[in-house]
C-alpha cells in the first residue's frame, strides 16, 4: 500500500525544525563582553584643619548723601528759567531756578507805597503831638486834646512798622523767585520744567542737591550683635565730619585707625568691594521692638563719585567673636539641601563618606564647621557634584589659594620670554 504525504501536512514540521536549529546555533555563540566600569572620578581634596578666624557680620544697608538739601519753590509762579545742568555739580549761592517775579515786584512797589504814606501819617502826628503839647501850658487846648494826639502818634508809629513789615516781606517773596543752592553738592534732575506753575498749593520740589563725599550708609545690626559690642558702640561721642576725615586718611595709608580699628568694608551689588574702608560714626537711639535691630551709621569717602544716594550695599564689621581657632572648610565643598549641609569625606581607602556637619559664621569665601569633622580629615572641594555616598575617587591635592594664579602667571612669563 502506498502513502502520499502532503506538502501541507509537511510544512509546520519543517518550521519547528528550523526554528530548533536556530536557537541550538545561538546557544552555541559566545556571550557579548559587558562594558567595563568607568574609572573613579577625579576629585581635589583639601585637609580640613584649624586656623584662627577672623569673623565678619554682612549687613545691608543704603547709602545717602551726607546733606541731602530738597530745593522747593517758596512762592508761586511760572517757571521761567532754570540756570544749572541736570547732575552738575553746584556750588552754595549759586543760582538754579527763576520764577517769573513780575507779581511780586508789583506787590514790593505797593508796600513800599503804602509804608511812605505811613512815615507821612508818622511825622504829622508828631508834629500836632509837639503843637498839643505848647498850647496845653497856655490852656488853649483841653486835656483830651492831648490824649487824643498823644495817641495818634502812636498809632501812626504802629501803622508804619506795619507797613515797613510789608515791605520786609514783599522783599523776601521777590528773593523767592530766584532759587540758590544752600549747599556745595551735585544737583539732581530737576522735577519740573520751564513754563510750569509751582508752588500753587504747596513748596513745589524742583530738585535735591546732595553732598555726596563723604556718604552716609545706614544698616541694622541684632540687638545680640550690639550687646556683643555695646562699649563700641556707646563711644561715638566725638565722631563729626572732622574726625572722619582724618580716620580715612589713616586708613588710605593701610594704618589703624583711632582705637585700633579697622574701619568697616562696603559690598557693593555687583558683590564687588569697594575700594575705600569707612568708619561707623552713629547709631540711633532704640532698638526697634518689631525688628529686634538697631540702626548704626557709617561714613565712607567719595572721592570718585562711585556712590550714590539710594544704593543698596552690604556693610561688613568685624564681629565680637572674631579670635580663636575653628575648623573651616571652603564654602563650596558644602552641599546643601533643605538647610542642612554635608560634606563629601574622603576614606583611607579612597572612599567617599558623605556626611552631615553643623556650620558656622561665614568667613569670606569659607565657613566654620563647628560639629562633623575633625582635624585631619580629608575632604573633597573640587568635583563634589561626582560623587556618591561609598563611591571610590581618584583623589589629588587641591592648589593653595592662590596657587593656580601663580602658576598661570607664571606660564604667561614662561610664554612671552619665549
Amino acid at each position: 500500500m502506498r502513502y502520499q504525504i502532503s506538502r501541507a501536512a509537511l510544512a509546520p514540521a519543517t518550521t519547528a525544525m528550523a526554528v530548533a536549529f536556530a536557537l541550538a546555533l545561538s546557544a552555541c555563540k559566545p556571550e557579548a563582553a559587558k562594558p567595563p566600569p568607568p574609572p573613579p572620578p577625579k576629585v581635589l581634596v583639601e585637609t580640613v584643619r584649624k586656623r584662627p578666624v577672623d569673623l565678619y557680620a554682612d549687613n545691608v544697608g543704603q547709602i545717602d548723601g551726607y546733606v541731602n538739601a530738597e530745593i522747593r519753590a517758596r512762592v508761586r509762579g511760572y517757571l521761567q528759567q532754570q540756570s544749572y545742568r541736570d547732575g552738575s555739580q553746584v556750588k552754595a549761592g549759586q543760582l538754579l531756578f527763576t520764577i517769573d517775579p513780575s507779581e511780586f515786584v508789583a506787590a514790593l512797589d505797593s508796600a513800599r507805597g503804602t509804608a511812605a504814606r505811613a512815615r507821612a501819617q508818622v511825622e504829622l502826628a508828631q508834629q500836632n503831638l509837639a503843637r498839643t503839647q505848647t498850647l496845653i501850658k497856655s490852656g488853649t487846648v483841653t486835656q483830651k486834646a492831648l490824649d487824643d494826639a498823644t495817641a495818634a502818634a502812636h498809632d501812626a508809629q504802629g501803622q508804619l512798622a506795619a507797613a515797613s513789615a510789608a515791605v520786609r516781606n514783599a522783599e523776601l517773596n521777590v528773593s523767592y523767585t530766584k532759587v540758590h543752592s544752600p549747599i556745595d553738592g551735585v544737583a539732581g534732575l530737576a522735577r519740573v520744567r520751564v513754563g510750569n506753575l509751582v508752588g500753587q498749593s504747596d513748596p513745589t520740589l524742583l530738585t535735591t542737591v546732595s553732598t555726596l563725599d563723604p556718604m552716609r550708609v545706614r544698616f541694622p545690626i541684632s540687638e545680640r550683635d550690639y550687646l556683643k559690642n555695646a562699649a563700641k558702640y556707646r563711644q561715638l561721642s566725638g565722631r563729626d565730619l572732622k574726625w572722619a576725615q582724618k580716620q580715612f586718611v589713616t586708613l588710605e595709608k593701610g594704618e589703624l585707625a583711632e582705637g585700633n580699628d579697622e574701619g568697616v568694608q562696603l559690598l557693593l551689588a555687583d558683590d564687588s568691594v569697594y575700594p575705600h574702608r569707612g568708619v561707623i560714626a552713629a547709631t540711633d537711639r532704640e532698638i526697634n521692638p518689631s525688628t529686634g535691630t538697631i540702626q548704626v551709621e557709617a561714613l565712607f569717602p567719595n572721592p570718585d563719585g562711585l556712590l550714590r544716594p539710594g544704593q543698596y550695599a552690604r556693610v561688613r564689621v568685624r564681629r565680637g567673636d572674631a579670635s580663636g581657632e575653628n575648623l573651616v572648610v571652603a564654602q563650596k565643598s558644602l552641599l546643601e539641601v533643605q538647610g542642612t549641609f554635608s560634606v563629601a569625606v574622603v576614606k583611607e581607602d579612597n572612599k567617599v563618606e558623605l556626611r552631615k556637619v553643623e556650620v558656622g559664621a561665614r568667613t569670606g569665601d569659607d565657613r566654620i564647621v563647628t560639629s562633623g569633622l575633625t582635624a585631619g580629615e580629608r575632604i573633597v572641594v573640587e568635583g563634589v557634584q561626582k560623587v556618591s555616598d561609598g563611591a571610590p575617587v581618584v583623589p589629588e591635592q587641591a592648589p593653595a589659594p592662590g596657587g593656580a594664579m601663580k602658576a598661570e602667571a607664571a606660564t604667561k612669563t614662561a610664554n612671552s620670554a619665549n
